[in-house]
């Protein structure tokens, strides 16, 4: 490599940016502060945080339910992390469009890719285009407080039918089914709060194609359905099936044990009599059911209408090797709302390759390949966009340091950035008229939001409801760039 300054000495850092600022991204970043060769004084970094968003932590603030009790303390360490100074938060900054490949290399001498995965995983079955039919991320970005999505939600089925088996589905379906006063001590902004409380639901059914011992799900989720008040949790006896292959997974995994625990005595409680059950909201978890057809309204011309009336499942039994086979014995359950939530699907990054059947950047380790397979010098991938969106929070880290290994042993041959002053990417953004936030900005942001919520609790409560508000999450991008960048935006 060949420059007229020393790149990763004191005369000039290696110059990093990370595009992402949720776990993924602030995980690499911190890794990259903390290696051998920075510790040692080898090597020096220098590492700017592009996010899309005006706010960081990515999924945590807009992907994770906002009563989920592992929040507070995942958000706690990303802030740490950002706090310390030597990492540079650049939000409200969209790659592909404030910045291109071209710009990011002319200043980095690296660039690590942590831009996750938003959108949903289609299901292809007929009627899934249905009015009513909704993918899960999206409620989960509505309820969230995304700010590139409408302030309103059509919560007007009774009955609803929340398709999948992981975290994410017992997620969106408990916040179905939980009453909206019991939400108000999370940071759900007031309009999420007004749709829920105006939601007419009595049933949300969750479905999932394997057996008990088959569930993605982790036990902290699960035992959370089981703390919303005035909802009872239904099961079916003829969906606990287990086979010799459940068996071992029960015995050899004690997360399965766990879960299969659970909820065998849950139903072993339940009462036989289920008109004994008296709450006012029920949530029913049924297995071995695998989706065939949305169907919609019947009109009088034997037509049908384009809003959900049911959902058609083919019964499904384990095969002995973890899977499910179909029974050919079908069943349908009326319905307004159709929720799939079946997982997450990576969208394609601008000048990068990108594998549109697993939804992620091809990569090898974590360096980003091209179409014929090479690794592309400066170009690094980690997070759901590297590997898919599987696994928890907690696999990024082993994943980010992956990545940043791979990076560190490439840093002799990286592409040298040809305008590498820290000021210099200031000075594009401004130029092209790019208001972007800060640390600062983020800092003064949640600042507002606790302010929000001790107003919001020193009024007796903000809808009537006397209960202490933490926060109350600021939603449109306008307002939350203006607050962020000194201004004072209009109360939410």
């Amino acid at each position: 490599m060949s420059t007229s300054t020393p790149v990763g000495t004191a005369a000039r850092p290696l110059r990093v940016a990370v595009v992402g600022s949720g776990p993924a991204g602030v995980y690499a970043a911190d890794i990259l502060t903390k290696s051998e060769a920075v510790k040692s004084g080898e090597l020096t970094v220098s590492i700017d945080l592009f996010d899309r968003y005006p706010a960081p932590y990515g999924l945590i603030r807009y992907g994770v339910a906002p009563d989920h009790p592992r929040i507070k303390g995942i958000v706690n360490a990303l802030h740490k992390v950002l706090d310390r100074g030597d990492i540079r938060f650049f939000g409200n900054v969209d790659y592909g469009t404030d910045l291109s490949i071209d710009d990011l290399r002319a200043h980095y001498d690296a660039i690590i890719f942590a831009t996750g995965a938003i959108k949903d995983a289609d299901l292809n079955i007929p009627g899934i285009e249905l009015e009513g039919s909704y993918g899960g991320a999206d409620f989960v970005s509505w309820y969230d407080g995304h700010p590139d999505v409408s302030r309103e939600w059509p919560l007007e089925a009774k009955e609803i039918a929340v398709i999948g088996n992981g975290n994410v589905a017992l997620d969106v379906a408990r916040m179905l089914s939980k009453h909206a006063d019991d939400l108000l001590v999370s940071e759900i902004p007031d309009n999420v709060y007004a749709g829920l409380k105006s939601s007419p639901v009595t049933d949300v059914h969750v479905f999932g194609r394997r057996g008990p011992a088959q569930v993605k799900f982790t036990p902290l989720e699960l035992r959370e359905l089981s703390h919303s008040k005035d909802v009872d949790i239904i099961l079916y006896a003829e969906d606990f099936e287990f086979d010799a292959e459940s068996d071992r997974q029960i015995q050899s995994n004690n997360q399965t044990k766990t879960m299969v625990g659970t909820l065998t005595n849950w139903i072993a409680e339940q009462p036989e009599d289920l008109s004994e059950l008296t709450a006012s909201r029920r949530l029913h978890l049924h297995f071995l059911h695998s989706p065939v057809e949305i169907y919609g309204e019947k009109t009088d011309d034997a037509g049908t209408h384009g809003r959900v009336a049911g959902i058609k499942f083919e019964r499904t039994e384990l095969d002995g090797t973890g899977n499910a086979r179909g029974t050919g014995e079908f069943v349908d359950y009326p319905v307004q709302a159709v929720y799939r939530a079946i997982g997450y699907f990576g969208s394609a990054l601008p000048e990068v390759e990108f594998d549109h059947s697993k939804g992620v950047v091809p990569n090898d380790g974590g360096r980003v390949l091209d179409a014929a397979g090479s690794h592309v010098p400066g170009l690094y991938a980690t997070g759901w966009i590297k590997r898919g969106p599987v696994g928890l929070i907690g696999h990024t880290k082993g994943d980010a340091l992956e990545t940043v290994t791979y990076l560190l042993e490439d840093r002799e041959n990286l592409p040298v950035a040809a305008s590498p002053a820290p000021e210099a990417i200031v000075e594009l953004l401004a130029g092209r008229g790019v208001e972007y936030t800060s640390w600062e900005g983020w800092l003064a942001l949640d600042e507002h939001e606790r302010a929000l919520g001790e107003k919001a609790t020193a009024a007796g409560g903000s809808h009537g409801v006397a209960v202490q508000r933490e926060r109350i999450k600021v939603v449109p991008r306008e307002d939350m760039v203006e607050i962020s960048r000194g201004g004072v935006a209009a109360e939410v």
